[in-house]
């Protein structure tokens, strides 16, 4: 299945956090944070300014990027987690 985003928004695939700390204790799944960073699968058709002109996004697919803990929709594809977010929303990109 393939999903396009509308408008301002983004699909985000959350990027996994190590299981292990560089000190070697596993993280359990209950203990672990929502990722903060992940990666721009696709990108919506942009948004309009007030004379009806395209406004180009600031993220392309295949960019890491910094989210919110909590912002965005969940949404589960093909068993895999991603995140549908307005561009206004991501932090900034990982460079």
């Amino acid at each position: 299945m393939k999903i396009q985003p509308l408008g301002e928004r983004v699909l985000v695939e959350p990027l996994k956090e190590e299981e292990t700390t560089k000190g070697g204790i596993i993280i359990p799944d209950t203990a672990k944070e929502k990722p903060q960073q992940g990666k721009v699968i696709a990108v919506g058709t942009g948004k309009l300014d007030d004379n009806g002109k395209k406004i180009p996004f600031n993220v392309k697919a295949g960019d890491t990027v910094l989210m919110p803990k909590y912002g965005g929709t969940e949404v589960k594809i093909d068993d895999k987690e991603y995140q549908i977010m307005r561009e206004d929303d991501i932090l900034g990109v990982i460079s």
